[in-house]
């Protein structure tokens, strides 16, 4: 019995477009379950637990029902949707997770309670966010949620490009997608429609047409046609072995071997010549689950409710995360060795995997998504104000980022270089930008030294500034949110409704107002200043950029700008430069929120309940050698929940 059978249930074969085409509609997954011992970090593991019980039976309940229970009830629905009633039965449950971070946030900025009700002491309010320690050792061990992953649109067509050598652009039509946490799985019928035409389009390519010389792959993949029938058979199951391998990352079953072949024996039915039905079965392969989706493979005699991952799945995953595409033949003669499990060939692989070209997508998925300059190509800026923002200029400001980025992973510097450092990348047009347009000549983006101590690192850098800047105009706010939670982890509760944005004050009576003090007026209202006395100071240290990342010492209304800042802290900064030193000063809190983004990334899932307690074993661990990026990424690949799964 495997860990996960893959059985077709229903197949439906109809023509389209004047092609037999055919579509996997069902499936069924049977899973064996069994139970797994307790190893002794689990015993460890045990007292946090007790601990955490009676922490929350003793302190968090009585403030639950002190000061949250009277609105955030299943009996009387709020605004947000928050009900404590179910977790104070079970505190620990996974779906919970995620809000209890948003409740501590509320509650850590004093957005909650609401004005008007009894409110908690400050060591209340303490109590209720040390709750956030204490919380993951109610939970499990437990990978977390086993996700059969769709490839998104640029695996899929990277994994075509591999497979088959044509121009990725060839899926250009199927609908963008943002992956890693969050990223969803489902399947619309416009969408496999979709997939059945992209088919065609490749298989047009790579074969050649009935009474047709054969194309290089008919002659590497198809061989000569048989004599007969039954020779016809035999040879098809060596070709629908031999490419459903390559296709499905891994060897298929007896059953998906069944599947292809009797879709190979329906082209005959249908008097198609023997290359016509290769190609009907081909077909089949690319529209089915097995393609589209990152499937199991390995067959497991126990019955264990948690195993490690197969190693094809294991390659796959691996291949995925770090090149978006197909595992190579190294990957693929490691996974069939059984060998590809192993901590140092796994730590091997990733570091030769990282130096390769292709490790450019981990990037394009996690570091852009993460650095929040994926839309830069396609984000609105004033033509009047900012002329500069052609297409080229960015392309330059995206791949300043990117090469920064890669930098710092294949030269494994430490994750701190990120905030902080003395160099960046930059061509003739993106120099202008800093100020550094003489030196720098020509459309070649090259490493170039800084010595602008407000600039170096991705806070100064153009493409992350514009980024976070409205189309005319900067956004301290914006900015602001932007430092806390995708630099700091820190949870910043969402706007509440109904507040008017700077621009609907009245014009006349803050016309002669710096942005500055319009943005102080604004949070002058009490429901906005329990946040913005957080998020205004960040973005006020980073206004001598303007909305582009140009320096400036004034506005654009000839104010001098106010970059000073305190923290509720009573950390305080007057430059870009010094705000930099303070972030750097919480380089545990940065590096965890980066471990943290990138395992989300690399399991597709939001990360809850023992994944807590894995963090606390990276991070200890990752500590040991200053943060490293290539630490970092290893030992992400070789973690606990990256290398297992349920069964169900």
């Amino acid at each position: 019995m495997g860990v996960m059978s893959f059985q077709v249930t229903m197949i439906k074969a109809r023509f389209l477009r004047g092609t037999l085409a055919v579509m996997v509609l069902g499936v069924l997954w049977i899973s064996p379950k069994t139970c797994w011992a307790q190893s002794a970090a689990e015993e460890a593991l045990a007292e946090g637990k007790a601990d955490s019980e009676k922490f929350f039976r003793q302190r968090v309940t009585p403030f639950i029902k002190t000061y949250c229970l009277e609105c955030h009830q299943n009996s009387r629905p709020t605004e947000a949707g928050l009900s404590f009633t179910p977790a104070l039965d079970t505190p620990g449950h996974a779906a919970f997770s995620e809000k209890w971070k948003k409740a501590a946030a509320r509650v850590k900025t004093h957005d909650m309670p609401p004005d008007g009700l009894e409110q908690p002491t400050d060591e209340e309010r303490q109590m209720f966010m040390k709750w956030l320690d204490k919380v993951k050792y109610l939970s499990p061990k437990d990978p977390g949620t086993f996700v059969i992953r769709r490839l998104t649109k640029t695996e899929y067509s990277n994994t075509l490009r591999d497979l088959f050598g044509v121009d990725p652009k060839i899926a250009a039509g199927l609908p963008d997608e943002v992956s890693g946490e969050g990223y969803l799985n489902s399947l619309s019928p416009l969408q496999l429609e979709q997939y059945l035409s992209i088919a065609d389009e490749v298989l047009d390519q790579v074969l050649a047409p009935d009474d047709s010389p054969p194309t290089q792959f008919q002659q590497r993949h198809f061989g000569e046609a048989p004599a007969s029938k039954n020779d016809s058979r035999r040879e098809a199951r060596k070709v629908a072995q031999s490419l459903a391998k390559r296709a499905y990352r891994r060897p298929p079953s007896d059953g998906e071997l069944k599947v292809l072949l009797d879709v190979f024996d329906l082209g005959q039915q249908n008097e198609l010549s023997y290359p016509a039905a290769l190609r009907l079965m081909l077909k089949a392969m690319l529209v089915s689950p097995q393609f589209l989706f990152i499937t199991p493979a390995e067959e497991f005699e126990s019955e264990a409710e948690i195993v490690p991952l197969d190693n094809y799945q294991l390659a796959s995953r691996l291949s995925y995360l770090l090149w978006a595409t197909m595992p190579d033949d190294e990957l693929m003669t490691l996974a069939g060795s059984g060998k590809l499990h192993e901590p140092t060939i796994l730590k091997m692989q990733v570091k030769r995997m990282l130096e390769d070209p292709r490790s450019r997508a981990l990037f394009d998925g996690f570091g852009a998504q993460w650095l929040r300059v994926g839309d830069l190509d396609s984000k609105t800026f004033d033509p009047a104000k900012f002329p500069e923002m052609t297409g080229k200029m960015r392309a330059a400001m995206y791949d300043e980022v990117r090469l920064f980025f890669e930098s710092i992973v294949r030269e494994n510097q430490g994750v701190a270089r990120f905030i902080d450092s003395d160099y960046t990348f930059l061509n003739e047009s993106l120099a202008s930008i800093y100020g550094l347009g003489k030196t720098v000549a020509g459309a070649e983006m090259r490493k170039v030294k800084l010595t602008n101590k407000n600039r170096g690192g991705i806070l100064g850098m153009p493409g992350v500034l514009a980024s976070t800047s409205f189309p005319n105009r900067t956004s301290p706010v914006i900015r602001g949110v932007w430092v806390l939670e995708q630099l700091l982890g820190e949870h910043v509760p969402s706007a509440p409704p109904n507040v008017p944005a700077l621009e609907k004050q009245d014009q006349q009576s803050v016309a002669n107002l710096t942005l500055r003090e319009r943005t102080e007026l604004h949070r002058t209202d009490p429901v906005c200043a329990n946040c913005h006395q957080l998020l205004d100071p960040i973005g006020f240290g980073l206004e001598n950029f303007d909305a582009i990342g140009r320096w400036r010492d004034q506005d654009e209304n000839g104010q001098p700008i106010d970059a000073s800042g305190e923290l509720p802290d009573g950390s305080r900064f007057s430059s870009p430069q010094e705000l930099k030193v303070m972030i750097a000063g919480r380089l545990d809190d940065f590096s965890r929120n980066l471990v943290e983004k990138l395992l989300a990334y690399a399991l597709c899932r939001r990360l809850e309940g023992y994944d807590e307690i894995v963090l606390d074993d990276l991070m200890r661990e990752l500590a040991q050698d200053g943060y490293r990026m290539q630490t970092v990424v290893t030992a992400i690949v070789t973690s606990y929940p990256f290398t297992h799964r349920r069964t169900e």
